[in-house]
């Protein structure tokens, strides 16, 4: 058994509430830490599953299909000796490329020569069914429920031979069991698509719009994933009987709404899936709604706790607590104060909308919305010092005056610089313009 990482909850949040005020904001910082996984410390068991596209489209150019093949080579040697893995090809169907039978195989330099061997010899042909190789995937990790479990799918097309409700049912199914990183390549996929498949497997979207960048990226993504070693974290919040649990969304490293995702565990609690955890740290913004307290009166709006849940012989953890107060207070300067890492992250929570509708609006032919909202993201990205988003933005608009948000929409946009600032609209940075 593996030694974990160590676990900390740190709360931001301005407590004071004016008389009356019932809305209480908070910010949960979660951080583990513990270096790489030594004799003493042995890595955690994992799993991989690659999960390449090969329809006909991959032919075209071939120089997509020769660097799938050469990024799921560097991925295999990038395992762990000793890592679960298998490699799925996915056409109008899923079907085995190594091992032949569907299961899993422990990475070692025999089956990762033969792995790499069989990836050599892949054919483009057929269509696309994203769902039935997520099942494939889902199959091959089942009897590797507690371990981390890791798929990455790469496609470039659109999910054209399966109904968005095939697509639905399967990630339905797929949920919590694994987590799945999606990369596009080229700009004939739909990032609404891919971003609905990795999020709701907790994966991250990511458009690759050369394909000489793809190795560099699957190593990175499969180095991540190799150094996760806690499986399965949730984060449970206990509310009082009289609050609401507004919402809980993940802020960063990402924007990521979890409030839909609860699962109740208990009386006024209930669990958010987290994913996989290495050595990092993660933020989310919880909003509580308490009934308004008397002046002087402080109150626990929440608690918050880092856990892995229990199974068949395995009692449930708790890695880190934390507490989120209410104190209500005549004291109009405490409880007009807005905490600063609350505001920070509530702007690029704003910036993530903004974008999102823009791009929308000017696919829907809605200049005016789509030149209104950019605008408010080129304001909202410069407040909050988000300078990747910031570059993208330029190359969608021309800034007429950056203070009011005031643009012009280009005429001629790349299509891979539209995609890229679709799938980069919800990556945040933790520090404000100005700061350290």
């Amino acid at each position: 058994m593996s030694e974990q990482p160590q676990f900390t909850i740190r709360v931001d949040q301005n407590k004071f509430l004016p008389e009356g005020g019932r809305e209480v904001h908070a910010i949960v910082s979660v951080e583990s830490t513990g270096g790489p996984p030594t004799a003493a410390r042995p890595a955690a068991a994992a799993a991989e599953v690659i999960i390449i596209d090969t329809s006909g489209s991959m032919s075209y150019p071939d120089a997509k299909l020769h660097a799938a093949i050469a990024a799921a080579q560097a991925a295999i040697d990038t395992l762990r000796d000793g890592v679960n893995f298998a490699v799925v090809s996915g056409a109008n169907s899923a079907s085995m490329v190594f091992p032949a039978q569907p299961a899993l195989v422990p990475a070692d330099a025999n089956s990762r020569a033969m792995a790499k061997r069989e990836l050599s010899r892949l054919k483009a042909q057929g269509g696309t069914a994203i769902g039935s190789w997520l099942r494939l995937a889902d199959q091959l990790f089942d009897a590797h429920q507690h371990g981390i479990r890791h798929a990455i799918l790469l496609t470039d097309g659109k999910n054209q031979h399966e109904s968005a409700e095939e697509l639905d049912a399967v990630l339905a199914r797929c949920t919590g069991r694994f987590v799945c990183d999606c990369r596009g390549i080229g700009t004939d996929w739909e990032v609404a698509e891919l971003r609905k498949v990795s999020s709701a497997l907790l994966g991250s979207v990511g458009l690759v719009a050369d394909p000489r960048d793809l190795v560099a990226d699957f190593q990175a993504m499969t180095e991540d994933a190799m150094g996760k070693a806690v499986a399965d974290v949730s984060l449970r919040v206990w509310t009082p009987q009289t609050a609401k649990l507004r919402f809980v969304k993940q802020v960063m490293p990402s924007v990521e709404d979890l409030t839909a995702r609860r699962t109740e565990s208990g009386p006024q609690a209930g669990d958010y899936p987290l994913g996989a955890w290495g050595t990092e740290s993660r933020d989310y913004h919880i909003c509580v709604e308490v009934p308004a307290g008397e002046v002087g009166k402080e109150l626990r709006a929440a608690w918050a706790k880092l856990v892995v849940p229990g199974g068949p012989g395995r009692p449930e953890q708790v890695l880190a607590t934390g507490n989120v107060l209410a104190l209500w207070t005549d004291d109009e300067v405490q409880s007009t104060r807005i905490n600063p890492r609350v505001a920070h992250y509530t702007g690029q929570t704003e910036l993530d909308s903004a974008i999102q509708e823009g791009l929308q609006a000017r696919k829907d032919g809605d200049l005016d919305t789509a030149t209104a909202r950019l605008g408010r993201a080129v304001v909202l990205a410069d407040e909050v010092g988000n300078e990747a988003i910031t570059t993208l933005l330029r190359k969608m608009v021309d800034v007429v005056d950056l203070a009011t948000g005031t643009v012009r929409l280009k005429k001629n946009v790349d299509k891979a610089d539209e995609m890229s600032l679709d799938t980069t609209s919800s990556k945040t940075v933790r520090t404000r313009k100005g700061e350290g």
